[in-house]
């Protein structure tokens, strides 16, 4: 039971009609308390407001539930971790902590309804917002850009920033004695930094001075590109996912992937290397890393250690395993389809490596539920 209501709670599909009337129920609590909070902004009749009150109190009851069901389901989220710790890491990710700001502000706000203090918590109730996401994978690959391309946004926001301040103190410095009641000190040179570098131009201060002016223009035009900088790493990111997102066959045309397996032995050069830090020929993927008999899907940050067995995909390679990489995508008559891969009549010299579902990998094990839409990828051994 206590694995059904897992597999309810999270985002499902048209097949698992719980699963799916579960999402539209909590997509729908999160719409109606996100409306009740901006009408509650509004002078409306008692009637009304006691009216929206009980809505409101409707959908943090189903809030609330929901929240103690993934906590008490957690272990099967984090089945690495044990009951206790899964649990705690679930409270303190970040959807876990965005659940629990979603309804902690209204049970605080019914003890002292009248302290000033404690209506500033109203404000976290915008958190709901972010369950939306968690209700959709498509909006989780906004996520995985920003985790990839952390490094190079804070560096081209630390660029961006260092130009502000270096254009705040040249500004201040050759139009404070014109206009000292505008550029006071430095700061006033940042506020106008801010809005000529990042194109919104206030106008409610600006250079009059010759010099200053000359200045102005040559930081606008610095300006726009350096803004542009933290877009445009955005943009390539985006190309990036959906790239690797992008189905094996429309890569391959339909050729089988040849298959070469590396051992990681001691001394090895890839050992203690993140896969991202591998320089691969064009033609060689990374397909999955075995460790101690463990499937790893593999990613950029993916740390490759002594013992690991790295096998690659490759079109025009041969290898001496004499073993083949198909994939296939699962259709509405497909004989795999809602059934858990444990129950699947797969032959002896096959194993499943990877499912991709609407763009994220999943690890297979004997209790993945294979879906309608999933791309199903196998290793076979060739007769």
């Amino acid at each position: 039971m206590k694995k059904r209501i897992f597999d309810i709670i999270q985002i499902g599909s048209k097949e698992d009609i719980l699963s799916a009337l579960c999402d539209y129920i909590i997509v729908a609590a999160i719409s109606l308390n996100l409306i009740i909070l901006y009408v509650g902004t509004f002078s409306l009749p008692s009637e009304v407001m006691n009216l929206l009150s009980k809505v409101e109190m409707v959908t943090v009851i189903i809030f609330s539930i929901e929240y103690i069901l993934r906590v008490w389901t957690a272990d099967y989220l984090y089945p690495e971790e044990g009951e206790v710790k899964s649990r705690i890491k679930y409270i303190f990710s970040f959807f876990g902590m965005v659940d629990l700001l979603s309804i902690l502000p209204y049970f605080l706000l019914i003890l002292p309804s009248g302290m000033v203090a404690f209506r500033i918590l109203r404000v976290i109730r915008i958190f709901r917002l972010f369950k939306i996401n968690a209700q959709y994978d498509a909006f989780n690959v906004i996520m995985d850009v920003l985790k990839q391309k952390k490094e190079q946004i804070i560096s081209s926001v630390c660029i961006v920033a260092i130009m502000m301040l270096a254009a705040s103190l040249l500004m201040y410095s050759v139009e404070h004695e014109a206009q000292p009641e505008v550029f006071q000190n430095a700061f006033s040179g940042v506020w106008w930094s801010v809005s000529a570098l990042l194109t919104v131009g206030y106008g409610d201060i600006y250079p009059i001075t010759t010099i200053g002016k000359t200045l102005a223009i040559v930081l606008s035009f610095l300006g726009v590109g350096l803004v542009a900088i933290p877009t445009g790493i955005i943009s390539a990111g985006f190309v990036e996912q959906y790239t690797k997102m992008k189905p094996l066959d429309q890569i391959t045309d339909g050729n089988d992937l040849k298959f070469i397996m590396i051992s990681i032995e001691e001394k090895h050069p890839w050992a203690n290397m993140r896969l991202k830090e591998v320089v691969l020929p064009p033609e060689l993927v990374v397909v999955t890393v075995i460790r101690d008999g463990e499937i790893i899907i593999p990613n950029g940050d993916t740390l490759l250690k002594e013992a690991d067995e790295v096998v690659l995909g490759a079109l025009e390679y041969q290898d001496d395993m004499d073993i083949r990489l198909k994939e296939f995508s699962v259709t509405e008559d497909h004989p795999w389809r809602g059934k858990h891969i444990k129950d699947v009549n797969v032959p002896k010299d096959t194993v499943v490596v990877s499912i991709l579902r609407r763009g994220a990998a999943v690890i297979p094990k004997g209790s993945t539920l294979v879906q309608k839409g999933d791309l199903v990828t196998v290793c076979e051994k060739r007769i």
